[in-house]
């Protein structure tokens, strides 16, 4: 299955964007998906993650403003972003899998293909 992230742009502090991860050659629900983002000069990290059976995982850093959700007639998974932070700002990604370390996802294992889609967050 290949995915597309989209949906993102420029934003002020406080607002929302939403990001979409479609899916192209499969189902999505037969993958946990999740969100990662790179920021600016930081590597890579878990956002948030989504279970086959709709577990949802999310860094603390996002934890209470963030929310993943599945759309299995679109084939796609969603990344409603609200309250959002100039410390949000990075290049978002989706990708198949999610590797839960202590609560949270994390970037280990993760094969990244597609191209992300560039959130940020600035007055």
């Amino acid at each position: 299955v290949q995915l597309q992230a989209s949906g993102g742009g420029l934003v002020q502090p406080g607002g929302s964007l939403k990001l979409s991860c479609a899916g192209s050659g499969g189902d999505l629900d037969n993958h946990p998906i999740g969100w990662y983002r790179r920021a600016p000069g930081k590597e890579r990290e878990g956002v948030s993650c989504i279970t086959r059976d709709g577990s949802t995982y999310y860094t603390n850093r996002v934890k209470g403003r963030f929310t993943i959700s599945r759309d299995n007639a679109a084939n796609t998974v969603y990344l409603q972003m609200n309250s959002l932070k100039p410390e949000d700002t990075a290049v978002y990604y989706c990708a198949t899998g999610c590797t839960i370390v202590r609560g949270e996802p994390t970037t280990y294992g993760i094969s990244f293909g597609g191209k992300g889609t560039l959130v940020t967050v600035s007055s």
